[in-house]
């Protein structure tokens, strides 16, 4: 590995000085290196030409961030754990020098996850064209705590309307997420399926479906009041009553380079479930 970009956490107090020792320990040993917040991803993105890996220094969600910086390229990502949970980075503190060693000696595995990908029909709209997630997209009442109507739709043939708090669709990464939290199975990482279900429902569907990833999902809510799309829990858009949103797995993948064995996911599952790094 000749260059080496390092995404942090802006508002952990330990992420940037982890991230500019770890930019001191790659650059002793002859590799380029570039910093940056995981929150400017204007800047990040600037910086991807040649560069061979990213490291993230914080938790879960600064390798979302990181997942939509280099979604257009086959970069990979490994995170360094300063978070709760990290069931998405690789790398404790304490070892992450001796394990970057190790991958820049070429040990390692890609971890290649799938990712949903989404066109939003809403007039008005202040988002991309097209929409990625590789945790999850949550279509949900807004800030007044009224249930919303979601029709939904697999393949172009009416499912049901949802009356409920929200509906979500995640990806075998995010069902260790939000999806979890509203009831939802945990899927093996790597699975390709990926899973429809709603928020506190009222009166209608109350079970998760586990969605091949053959099928194409549309949504579109009905209320009254102001609701909101989520994207991975960081990107989140108003919609207006009538907006539709067209889901399906993406060709694009995010990549993971791993160094601990593949089969850890099963051994440390019930201890990130606890919280304990």
């Amino acid at each position: 590995m000749k260059r080496i970009g390092i995404l942090c956490h802006p508002l952990n107090k330990a992420a940037r000085p982890m991230a500019d020792e770890l930019e001191s320990f790659l650059s002793a040993r002859g590799v380029s290196t570039w910093v940056c917040s995981a929150w400017e991803a204007d800047e990040a993105r600037g910086q991807l030409d040649g560069t061979d890996l990213i490291l993230t220094v914080g938790g879960d969600g600064t390798i979302l961030r990181a997942a939509q910086v280099v979604v257009s390229h086959p970069i990979p990502i490994t995170g360094v754990n300063l978070g709760k949970l990290g069931f998405m980075t690789e790398l404790g503190v304490t070892e992450a020098k001796d394990k970057l060693v190790a991958l820049l000696a070429g040990e390692g595995w890609i971890d290649e996850r799938a990712m949903l990908e989404a066109e939003l029909k809403a007039p008005d709209s202040e988002g991309p064209p097209v929409l990625y997630a590789l945790n999850d997209m949550v279509m949900a009442r807004g800030e007044i705590a009224r249930m919303v109507r979601v029709e939904a739709a697999i393949d172009g043939k009416a499912l049901t309307t949802y009356r409920a708090d929200g509906v979500i669709l995640a990806t075998a990464t995010g069902s260790t997420g939000y999806s979890l939290s509203a009831g939802g199975p945990i899927l093996h990482p790597q699975a390709k399926e990926f899973l429809l279900l709603p928020i506190l429902p009222h009166l209608s569907l109350a079970y998760t479906l586990v969605l091949p990833s053959s099928v194409s999902v549309r949504l579109r809510i009905n209320a009254a009041h102001p609701t909101t799309l989520s994207v991975d829990g960081h990107m989140n858009l108003s919609l207006p009553s009538g907006a539709t949103l067209e889901v399906k797995q993406s060709a694009k993948k995010t990549r993971f380079l791993r160094v601990h064995s593949k089969t850890s996911f099963y051994g440390s599952l019930e201890r990130r479930l606890k919280g304990k790094k």
